[in-house]
């Protein structure tokens, strides 16, 4: 007679943070004692670096990081870390279409759920089925060279190009969709997806936007000009970006992957077939964490003062 398998679930750990690795080891008890098996890996697999100026190319498809052992039987996954560990495990993770409890081991942990200290209820309630899936937009970002498909990377919070030190002002074609192209004179550009609004991106100026709303934003960096202002898009629209630099310029996505653009080269950005589905233990409640995390809509009251005026 043939024995089921024992339904199991992926732990992607911050294996730099000693607290992630502990926690990961607790986790594996804790999951076979309630009928899982437990399959570890690492966020490093995530973390494409940034491809030297000079010299051979690693070329990664978006689908190949996928761990070894992770795949679409996978009931859901536990990601240990912060911010960072949670871009570079959907990176790994998020075409297999299987959804994520982020635990916050770090600091702001916008992307995280739960705190470790929430962890053991946490679990249990995901393993009692008692969660909802919100899914969130990825982009994926592929740079071409005469042609030829050079890099890739999947993006859900914003790509950059910017500057290198002492290169000066940068120029950049961008052409959305049918749309005409635009010159942009700046430090640098961001296309960021509503995830990423509240990242890089609010901090250059740029809006907040909703998860649900499918959109780009254009943000330029330090733009040298009045007239340069974010841009919101459908993210139906491909992005194609030309650099008018003379010099190479950097790109990176998601803060932990990046490749050297060169002049003539083109990045190309499209909507990704897959999205980042983020388990949720309550209803999504997006302005109480804009509240919470960035103190966003707190009411303003005047500070008294100790000097009497007359």
């Amino acid at each position: 007679m043939a024995t089921s398998l024992p339904r199991t679930v992926g732990i992607i750990y911050n294996e730099a943070k000693p607290v992630a690795c502990r926690v990961a080891e607790q986790l594996v008890g804790q999951l076979e004692a309630a009928g899982r098996q437990a399959i570890l890996a690492t966020g490093w697999g995530g973390i494409l670096g940034c491809s030297p100026l000079e010299g051979p190319r690693c070329f990664v498809a978006i689908d190949g990081l996928v761990p070894p052992g992770f795949d679409e039987r996978l009931e859901f996954i536990i990601v240990l870390g912060g911010d960072g560990t949670v871009l570079s495990a959907f990176r790994q993770v998020a075409p297999l279409g299987v959804p994520v409890l982020a635990v916050n081991t770090g600091h702001m942990g916008f992307l995280t759920e739960v705190y470790l200290s929430q962890l053991d209820a946490a679990v249990a309630q995901v393993l009692e089925g008692r969660y909802e899936v919100e899914e969130r937009s990825t982009v994926a970002v592929r740079v071409f060279r005469d042609g030829e498909p050079l890099w890739e990377a999947l993006c859900l919070n914003e790509m950059v190009m910017h500057r290198e030190p002492l290169t000066g002002m940068c120029h950049f074609e961008v052409t959305i969709g049918r749309h005409a192209t635009v010159d942009i004179a700046a430090d640098g550009i961001i296309v960021a997806t509503p995830t990423g609004s509240t990242a890089y991106a609010l901090s250059s100026g740029g809006p907040v936007v909703t998860p649900d709303v499918p959109v780009l934003q254009l943000v330029p960096i330090c733009p040298h000009s009045l007239a340069s202002r974010a841009l919101v898009f459908s993210d139906a629209e491909p992005v194609t970006v030309f650099s008018a630099t003379p010099n190479p310029i950097v790109m990176v996505v998601d803060g932990n992957a990046g490749s050297y653009i060169l002049p003539d080269d083109r990045v190309r950005l499209s909507r990704a077939p897959y999205g980042a589905k983020f388990i949720r233990l309550q209803s999504p409640e997006f302005f109480r964490l804009l509240r919470e995390k960035l103190g966003w809509g707190l009411p303003h009251i005047a500070k008294p003062t100790s000097v009497e005026l007359p």
